[in-house]
């Protein structure tokens, strides 16, 4: 099974990833396609921008089209496409999603890890952003059908870890 974890910056995304992949013996995590990208020395802005997110959106299909199955994804393409979204809302990014659509279509769940209300992270950086990429994946989440299974988690850790293994179990 291919587990896609999204959401914003600064929602506990990761967190989640490392606790399923403690559950979950005989997956692989995938950290985000920004740190990978970072660590084989691409530079990236110190502003966002939407050239850093289209490498980061090429890196993602990648690391899903090569990747085996029982594997977590900290991030895919639905939340970088978002974030491209957010920082360009006049650009029309359907023929993105048309490209990225295949590679969607190898997931088996999305994880859909929202801001909080109240919100319980205190997150400095780029706030506006944070909250848009949340607002377009919330709608997206609840307004298009991916035919990919989707859960979205709330609550602590703890909670968050439960509603994922109890997901998986229900469509294995």
């Amino acid at each position: 099974m291919k587990i896609a974890i999204i959401g914003a910056h600064c929602v506990g995304k990761t967190t989640l990833a490392e606790k399923l992949r403690e559950h979950l013996k005989d997956y692989n995590l995938r950290i985000e396609p920004y740190y990978e990208l970072e660590e084989l020395g691409y530079v990236f802005s110190e502003i966002p921008d939407v050239g850093d997110f289209i490498e980061q959106l090429k890196y993602s299909i990648k690391q899903i089209s090569e990747s085996d199955d029982n594997v977590i994804f900290d991030r895919c393409p639905i939340d970088i496409l978002a974030y491209i979204k957010a920082l360009n809302r006049f650009e029309n990014i359907q023929l993105l999603y048309d490209k990225v659509e295949s590679t969607i279509d190898e997931i088996d769940l999305i994880v859909f890890v929202p801001i909080e209300e109240p919100d319980v992270i205190d997150c400095q950086d780029y706030p506006e952003l944070r909250h848009d990429v949340n607002e377009i994946l919330n709608d997206s989440i609840s307004g298009f059908d991916f035919g990919i299974e989707t859960v979205k988690v709330k609550g602590n850790l703890s909670d968050r870890t439960n509603q994922v293994l109890d997901k998986i179990s229900s469509i294995m």
